[in-house]
C-alpha cells in the first residue's frame, strides 16, 4: 500500500502562529503513517487575472503541490468570524483552470479542516465559511470530526508555545480520521 501523501494548508503566514503550530503537532501524530507537508505559500501574489495566463511561477508551485497530494489538512484561524483573506486568496487561485484543457486542482480533492484561536469559537464559524467554499469547489469535506479548539491562551506551555493539553486527544482522533478517510479514497476511489 501506498503512503498516504497529506498537504496541509496553514490559513496564517505568521512564523509561529497557533494553527501553524497545529499543523506540526498533526505532522508528528502521521510521522510513521503519512508523508506530510506543510504548504509554504507566502509568495503568492493577489489573484488578478492580468496575471493568470500563464500563472505565477508561485502559483505554478503549489497547484503542483496541490495535485500530488491524496488530500489536503485546512488549519484556520478565525479573523472577525471568517477564514484570513491570504487563505482566501490562495483558494482563489486554486479554484482558477489551469488552461483550457487542464481544471482546477481542488476538484474531488479530500479534507479535512481543523483551527485554533485565543476566542471561545475556536474557529467553529471560520470553518463553516471554509466549508461553504471548498463544498463549492467540489472538494471531498470530511466533515465529522472537525476540530475547533477554543482559548488557545490556556494551551500553552510556560515558553508560549503550543502544547495541546486538553485538546492532543481530539487533534489524534481526527488525524486517524482523515487517515482512514483518505486510504478509502486512494484504494477505492469509486466509492
Amino acid at each position: 500500500m501506498k503512503q498516504i501523501k497529506i498537504l496541509a494548508i496553514v490559513g496564517s503566514l505568521r512564523k509561529e502562529s497557533y494553527n501553524r503550530q497545529l499543523a506540526l503537532a498533526a505532522k508528528e501524530i502521521l510521522k510513521d503513517w503519512a508523508d506530510f507537508t506543510l504548504l509554504e505559500y507566502q509568495d503568492i501574489p493577489l489573484m488578478n487575472q492580468d496575471i493568470e495566463f500563464p500563472a505565477p511561477e508561485a502559483v505554478k508551485r503549489v497547484r503542483e503541490e496541490v495535485k500530488s497530494a491524496d488530500g489536503i489538512w485546512f488549519f484556520t484561524p478565525e479573523y472577525n468570524h471568517f477564514f484570513p483573506g491570504v487563505l482566501k486568496n490562495l483558494i482563489d487561485w486554486l479554484s482558477r483552470p489551469i488552461s483550457g484543457q487542464e481544471p482546477q486542482v481542488l476538484n474531488g480533492k479530500p479534507a479535512a479542516i481543523s483551527g485554533i484561536s485565543p476566542g471561545m469559537s475556536g474557529t467553529c464559524v471560520a470553518q463553516d465559511h471554509l466549508v461553504t467554499l471548498i463544498s463549492f469547489l467540489n472538494m471531498d469535506v470530511m466533515n465529522a470530526p472537525r476540530l475547533t479548539i477554543p482559548n488557545a491562551m490556556q494551551q500553552l506551555d510556560s515558553d508560549g508555545r503550543l502544547a495541546l493539553k486538553e485538546s492532543y486527544p481530539y487533534l489524534e482522533m481526527q488525524a486517524n480520521a482523515f487517515l482512514s478517510f483518505l486510504q478509502k479514497r486512494v484504494n477505492d476511489p469509486l466509492e
